[in-house]
């Protein structure tokens, strides 16, 4: 579904977004947002090594499968303002050049060498990785190549080294790899791939293509989707028609650049203003001024605004739910068939965008989640109960931090249980029948389908 953006940083303009705090400190008020800080979290920066709670169970439970939702890495932008020169990124992958990773040169070593790889379709014809010396439009830079050789890091030392998830003598058939058509989400995945697998044999990697960033696969025929998204658009530009400071803004830019405010705004420059902030680059100026940080600060801020009023109104809800079904179907019958003692499929990736990791976390109600910020990170992991060998539980964690009860399935059997993880079974009926309970449905068909009264 390509639709036109009304919302800065998205890709194909599915999404508006949450980045509100993770684990809100219920006795207090919630701090003012700083739209700089909130900024510095979404770039998402390379710098000090990452504490997660990923493999934390206890003694007698053993892990039996992980399945990873991932955001691509730093992107160039999508979209140039006009009449200024473009951010004077190096797309190029130099070792020596900050930030770095000390595998890095061996990733770009091994991925010239990528011939026997498995690649759906048009997958095959993409680069392994960035090789511009001046980036193109949405192309993958070092920064994001480094903060997935860095997620496939941590998650190796917990799921290979600690949980031994896969062997050395793993098979393809222990993988399920899925991406995007895009460069930016095929070379993430490899990033990720080449620090986690025990041994990257290129023999192996079977990656599939996805060609909806919902990740519907054959179940996209949902007019009732469409619906709700035209609905929660229509309210972001309400919302964003309301706010005079806004408009002040763009008119002001549009001056300094010289174009009519209507073409600066649909050339949504926040997107490009956000790889000028990641990259501590200079912001662009003309002959008739700079634009400056207090622009950044109030297109940051609506963004924030408006996603405080996209969690009250619920539209964005409605359309997640719709959205996501398809992937958190797929999701839920891997994990029973695993449970079931299957051993194909261990470890699933997929590789995608914000307009796919945000839907996800708004059905599953999740709903202090932080937007998804670059190379962002969703696992779910199984776990088998060593003492009762039928029984099995997932946890779900979004960027290391365990979010299982905040989950709108799984929020009330925390009240009632010693054990620090969720029965597989809820997450099963929620997402087979408890999902559109809120449309009046008892099937994904029937939901995208009845009109609401």
């Amino acid at each position: 579904v390509h639709l036109i953006p009304v919302n800065p940083i998205r890709e194909n303009g599915l999404n508006p977004k949450s980045r509100k705090r993770i684990m809100p400190d219920l006795l207090t008020e919630p701090p003012a947002i700083d739209p700089v800080y909130e900024a510095h979290v979404y770039c998402n920066i390379p710098t000090i090594a990452e504490h997660s709670m990923e493999g934390h169970a206890p003694h007698y439970f053993k892990l039996v499968s992980v399945q990873v939702l991932i955001r691509h890495g730093d992107r160039y932008p999508l979209y140039a303002i006009p009449k200024t020169k473009r951010p004077d990124i190096d797309c190029m992958l130099l070792p020596s050049r900050r930030p770095s990773h000390p595998q890095l040169d061996s990733f770009i070593k091994h991925m010239s060498k990528g011939s026997a790889a498995q690649m759906d379709g048009s997958l095959s014809s993409l680069p392994r990785y960035p090789s511009h010396s001046l980036c193109e439009m949405g192309e993958l830079t070092q920064t994001g190549v480094v903060q997935h050789l860095r997620n496939g890091q941590l998650l190796r030392e917990i799921y290979i080294n600690k949980h031994k998830l896969l062997l050395s003598n793993w098979t393809a058939k222990q993988l399920y790899l899925e991406t995007t058509g895009k460069s930016r989400t095929l070379q993430s995945a490899l990033a990720l791939l080449y620090t986690f697998l025990p041994d990257f044999d290129w023999r192996k990697i079977n990656m599939r293509h996805q060609w909806s960033t919902i990740f519907c696969s054959g179940s996209c025929d949902c007019p009732m989707r469409n619906h709700y998204l035209e609905e929660e658009q229509r309210r972001q530009y309400s919302l964003r028609v309301k706010n005079n400071d806004l408009e002040k803004i763009y008119v002001d830019m549009a001056k300094i650049v010289g174009v009519p405010t209507r073409q600066l705004r649909a050339s949504n420059p926040i997107d490009s203003l956000l790889c000028y902030f990641c990259h501590n680059v200079s912001f662009p100026c003309t002959k008739t001024g700079c634009i400056g940080m207090e622009h950044f600060k109030v297109i940051k801020r609506h963004q924030l605004e408006d996603e405080r009023e996209r969690q009250e109104k619920k539209l964005y809800f409605l359309y997640a739910v719709l959205a996501t079904h398809p992937l958190l179907n797929q999701t839920v019958n891997r994990l029973q068939r695993i449970a079931e003692g299957k051993k194909e499929e261990v470890f699933v990736l997929y590789s995608a965008h914000d307009v796919t990791l945000s839907p996800v976390l708004s059905a599953l109600g999740i709903t202090e989640a932080r937007f998804p910020r670059f190379a962002a990170r969703l696992v779910f992991e199984l776990w088998q109960d060593g003492k009762r060998p039928k029984e099995h539980f997932i946890r779900i964690l979004y960027n290391g931090a365990d979010v299982t009860f905040q989950t709108s399935f799984c929020k009330d059997y925390y009240k009632h249980s010693s054990k620090p993880m969720c029965p597989l079974e809820k997450f099963v009926s929620f997402v087979k029948r408890d999902m559109f309970l809120i449309f009046n449905s008892t099937s994904y068909y029937d939901a995208c389908r009845r009109r609401p009264l």
